[in-house]
């Protein structure tokens, strides 16, 4: 099955006009000059300056009295209220899965910001898995990430599996590299720069994503459309599996959600510690019955990007809340006990043996 990959920010979602977008209501909020927003953005560097440094800088220039902490909570939650995914970027997701392709999202970034991006704007369901390079513990341009990401969208990275897959994005070092290093082909959106890279480059170029989308269906090795597959229909669920690649796991399992959910399959513990997870949490099994999805991680933690509903039986589960999600909706659970959340909760489950 062929597999289209996508970069997040700047990619499918225009996150320098989400950035921009925040940094003129922070500036009105307190009455300072409307102009200083074009110091904002050289700040930003395109969000690959460290938010720290970023913020801290801010802080300084004005004056402000607040804490990092509540500086960076307005941040997020800023420039998240202002993210979207715009109309002809779905249109082009639907146009390549009408036409057979897997999709998939690889992102360098935070778990907790990066996701509430995906579920804010909708991609969850338009894509079949992603990768996010802090609770993958593996940052574009390494190969891994990529690895992963087919993984997770039920895609084994073996035999030719790179020959028919392809990377869109905007950053080269991490996109573009990554991608070659990986085998992978590419399309780099260019938004009106010039290509700087000596060493590599990208087998496509495109002024953003509905044409690098189309260019990849127009390739010689385009599939055939999915039978039973429409214009604009849901993704075709699956129940793929990834591998844990962290020497000396426990027998238990420690869950990643980063696939779509929908089918619903049994998990049960593996039975070592290189065993795959299947992607979908289901109605029975280690744990019970529920809706979402999770696949086996190298980080050790659960990012969950969908509403997830369960009970355990036979297994002892529990949830603990990443302190860098906003706003924290998750609700803990006992051993044996009824959870739900609405986002990143970690999810461990070990064998029913070991729950006493």
């Amino acid at each position: 099955m062929p597999l289209l990959l996508f970069d997040l920010d700047n990619t499918l979602l225009p996150r320098d006009a989400a950035f921009r977008a925040w940094a003129q209501d922070f500036l009105s909020e307190r009455d300072l000059p409307p102009g200083d927003v074009e110091w904002f953005v050289t700040l930003d560097g395109g969000g690959y300056v460290p938010r720290s440094t970023v913020l801290s800088a801010v802080r300084r220039r004005y004056g402000l009295d607040i804490s990092s902490d509540d500086l960076l909570t307005h941040y997020r939650r800023g420039i998240n209220s202002h993210i979207h995914c715009p109309s002809r970027h779905i249109d082009a997701l639907q146009a390549a899965r009408a036409a057979g392709w897997t999709l998939g999202i690889v992102s360098n970034g935070g778990t907790g910001p990066q996701l509430e991006k995906i579920r804010r704007t909708g991609l969850g369901p338009l894509v079949d898995g992603w990768v996010i390079s802090e609770e993958a513990s593996c940052v574009k341009p390494d190969p891994l990430i990529f690895e992963i990401a087919a993984q997770r969208c039920g895609i084994a990275p073996t035999g030719d599996w790179a020959t028919h897959t392809w990377m869109v994005g905007d950053h080269a070092p991490a996109d573009i590299a990554g991608a070659e290093l990986a085998g992978l082909r590419s399309v780099w959106l260019h938004h009106g720069r010039p290509w700087a890279e000596s060493g590599y480059r990208p087998t496509l170029k495109a002024a953003g994503l509905p044409e690098a989308v189309g260019q990849v269906l127009a390739a010689r090795n385009a599939p055939s459309p999915r039978p039973g597959i429409r214009a604009g229909g849901p993704a075709r669920r699956r129940a793929g599996a990834a591998q844990a690649r962290t020497p000396g796991a426990t027998a238990g399992v420690t869950a990643l959600v980063g696939a779509r959910s929908g089918v619903r399959s049994a998990v049960t513990a593996p039975a070592g510690p290189y065993a795959p997870v299947p992607v979908n949490v289901g109605t029975a099994g280690a744990l019970g019955s529920g809706t979402g999805s999770a696949v086996r991680n190298r980080s050790g933690e659960l990012a969950v990007a969908e509403e997830y509903t369960g009970t355990s039986t036979g297994a002892a589960m529990s949830l603990a809340e990443p302190s860098a999600v906003e706003p924290p909706t998750a609700l803990h659970a006992a051993a044996g006990g009824p959870a739900r959340t609405r986002f990143a909760v970690a999810l461990k489950v070990e064998p029913a043996a070991a729950a006493q």
